[in-house]
């Protein structure tokens, strides 16, 4: 049992800006990754499902290099050797820290791929090398190469007449070497189209066999180079810098600077370099190491397939034979607190909550589609940061504008990686007669508002909906993620006074309810965790949860830091990156810290402050990061309705609880499984069955819910000091 905190007897001297206190930023991250890999292990999940927990990690790892490895090396070539504020580890320590931690991710991540990729023969699924296919499917792979693939492509010389290619990042290459009739040695590499499907589908009585395209190409590559010999061949990626500079001084339309920006991303200067060596495992990289300039600490020698995000087209290809492999389907249920009522008059008589993905996405689009139709709508303002493809919010935005109503939308086209969609939204929406601006100079708009102003009973109305996520449909369905509908006259007229600041030249409004980065976040932060100590030292209580993705931010960490060797008990439910180490005797021992990595993305934002018995409950789009806090303009919102504070309040203990998908992180900053002897509880699991009891409460005659639903196995939480429990 760790020894409780005197506060008279705290030792005031301690320096808790230790290196030795701090996770590195970027290590941390690592970490993370490798907390997504471990979820392929786990035997809990369906087959298809431990694949796809691959395929997120390699799209995570992609971006990863692209933008903070990227950084990092932009700054060892500026000659920048300054260590970061929190380990003290310079740019160059940085990138070798992190080498060693994802080298070993990666091989525990291949080492499962080859074990599940074999465990798909027990469904009669598999995958072959071209050498192994029956003659019947040699001979349709042959002619599907000679009459589809082999038009294709372009084998690129390599010699003083043809330098090195310039290839597109991310993309599949392979390297070929090639002996003359007279016996000259010559080299050349042939660009995957990436247009084409990598990966065949092939059929061999009940079983299903799969080869996929690299391994096609390269069998009959020889096909290419009519007269030579080929000696040698290997696929390999490159992964390019993505951390580049958009120029917004002096830009007369910040469009053409973004479309100029992507542009420029295609072709960053290398990072990393990965080479398929299932052929020849002593293959020498030396040459493109070279052309490429980079180090060997940029390449990884992978034995299988590269790029494993593959597996997501693999994983959709097999579930449509094997349903049973994959979770099975989950569907939302309406919105607790409105069930099938009209959300525009629920809205005026309380707070709507909502908790994506257990309840439905659906009407969040609603409310702006039925704003665009209802000839009472005299405006609408929205902030838009990622949407999806086909957005219904878009067309609903589109169809207001040409119906004659004011309509406000920022875009914000420096979302990094949706800048070509939110370029290709801002247009169309321009269009349409929409009002669009892009946000603000030297930083992003993260916050996530709608206000949508009505004429109702001659009485003017402002609906705001604030959120801790995307008006994105598609990940709606799998992150999690809260927001809430009000008609607070005060949070209406702070986001009336948000949107003109956005859109005019204004001073910086004063709000009444709303706080907002980069302004306000962190001072009201840091002004709640004070409030915690003294509510320690007066009353032994000082409490304070919070929920975020991440946590970087020195200034709050140390302040977190303070109220732990006050005695104030802080809870961390932190997805990814953190920087804080929980457990840490007279600096974090009353810190404990978690991360729930599983079946959906845990992405929503809660902030809660016990306050001797005031309870203070706080979402935001805002993680505790010093991008959010000081380079972004984001909104932290109140919330007001008792019921839902409640709620948010049973939410946060459930996770707390859980013992299956929670791992905590230790004063070393390694991550274990929280296991024990409580039930099994599984959060999103239970937040799934809850869903379910309330969707089949709708149906159930004469029966109508006006509070949250909680399942039997449901505990109630104790916020009091003296009823908590750690976990």
């Amino acid at each position: 049992m760790k020894q409780k905190v005197d506060v008279m007897t705290m030792n005031q001297n301690i320096d808790l800006g230790n290196k030795a206190y701090y996770n590195n930023r970027e290590v941390s991250w690592v970490d993370f990754n490798r907390r997504v890999i471990e979820e392929a292990f786990d035997q809990k999940n369906p087959l298809l499902e431990r694949i796809k927990f691959l395929a997120i990690a390699s799209s995570n790892l992609d971006e990863f290099f692209m933008v903070r490895v990227g950084g990092l090396k932009d700054q060892i070539t500026m000659g920048f050797s300054e260590p970061e504020n929190k380990t003290q580890m310079t740019p160059i320590e940085q990138l070798i820290a992190v080498d060693k931690a994802n080298r070993d991710n990666v091989r525990m991540q291949y080492d499962q791929y080859h074990a599940l990729i074999r465990n798909l023969e027990g469904y009669n699924v598999y995958f072959k090398s071209v050498d192994e296919l029956s003659p019947e499917n040699y001979s349709i792979v042959e002619n599907k190469f000679n009459f589809e693939i082999l038009p294709t492509l372009t084998p690129l010389g390599i010699d003083a007449y043809r330098p090195f290619p310039k290839l597109s990042n991310k993309s599949l290459n392979i390297f070929v070497d090639v002996v003359t009739g007279n016996g000259e040695k010559k080299s050349a590499i042939v660009q995957i189209p990436a247009l084409l499907n990598r990966i065949i589908e092939l059929t061999n009585g009940e079983k299903t066999v799969y080869v996929l395209l690299e391994d096609v190409i390269t069998h009959f590559i020889h096909k290419l180079f009519y007269g030579y010999q080929v000696t040698r061949t290997f696929a390999f990626r490159i992964t390019r810098n993505a951390d580049l500079t958009i120029h917004e001084d002096g830009a007369e339309d910040l469009l053409i600077e973004i479309e100029k920006f992507l542009k420029k991303r295609k072709s960053g200067a290398a990072v990393r370099l990965e080479i398929d060596t299932r052929q020849d495992v002593s293959i020498n990289a030396s040459f493109l190491k070279d052309e490429l300039e980079i180090e060997d600490r940029d390449i990884y020698k992978i034995e299988g397939p590269l790029d494993l995000t593959m597996l997501f087209q693999l994983s959709g290809m097999i579930e449509k034979r094997c349903p049973q492999l994959a979770f099975k389907p989950f569907e939302p249920c309406p919105p607790k607190y409105l069930g099938d009522k009209n959300l525009y008059e629920e809205a005026l008589k309380r707070d709507i909550f909502f908790h994506h993905p257990y309840e439905s996405f659906q009407p969040i689009v609603d409310f702006i589609k039925d704003a665009s139709e209802d000839p009472n709508t005299l405006a609408i303002k929205q902030t838009l940061y990622r949407v999806s493809s086909d957005s219904p919010i878009i067309d609903a935005l589109k169809n207001a504008a040409e119906a004659g109503k004011q309509v406000t939308v920022l875009v914000e086209l420096k979302a990094r990686f949706d800048e070509e969609n939110n370029v290709h939204w801002a247009r169309m929406l321009e269009e349409a007669g929409c009002h669009v601006i892009y946000g603000m100079t030297h930083l992003k708009t993260h916050s996530k508002i709608t206000l949508v102003v009505k004429k109702v009973n001659d009485e003017m109305v402002s609906y705001v909906h604030l959120g801790t996520g995307n008006y994105n449909d598609k990940t709606a369905k799998i992150y999690t993620d809260m927001g809430i509908i009000t008609t607070n006259k005060e949070i209406g007229e702070d986001a009336m006074n948000f949107f003109n600041y956005l859109s005019g030249y204004s001073e910086k409004p004063t709000y009444k309810r709303l706080h907002v980065a980069p302004f306000e976040i962190r001072d009201e932060f840091i002004e709640h965790i004070n409030q915690e100590i003294e509510c320690q030292k007066q009353h032994g209580n000082g409490l304070i949860i919070a929920k975020m993705n991440s946590l970087t931010d020195k200034t709050v960490i140390k302040k977190l830091y303070e109220a732990s060797n006050a005695g104030v008990q802080v809870k961390l439910i932190i997805r990814g990156i953190c920087c804080l180490r929980p457990g840490i005797p007279g600096v974090s021992e009353n810190i404990r810290v978690i991360s729930i990595v599983g079946r959906f993305l845990e992405h929503s934002r809660i902030y809660y402050f016990y306050h001797n018995g005031e309870e203070k409950m706080y979402l935001s789009s805002a993680d505790m990061m010093t991008r959010n806090m000081i380079k972004r303009v984001e909104i932290l919102f109140p919330v007001i309705d008792s019921k839902i504070v409640e709620e948010l309040k049973d939410i946060l203990n459930l996770q707390l609880e859980d013992n299956q998908k929670a791992r905590e992180q230790d004063s070393n900053g390694v991550y274990h499984y929280v296991r024990n002897d409580a039930r099994a509880i599984n959060s999103q699991d239970e937040l799934m069955y809850r869903a379910e009891e309330f969707k089949r409460s709708l149906i159930r005659p004469k029966e109508v819910i006006h509070k949250p639903m909680m399942s039997k196995r449901a505990k109630v939480l104790g916020f009091v000091k003296n009823k908590l429990r750690r976990n």
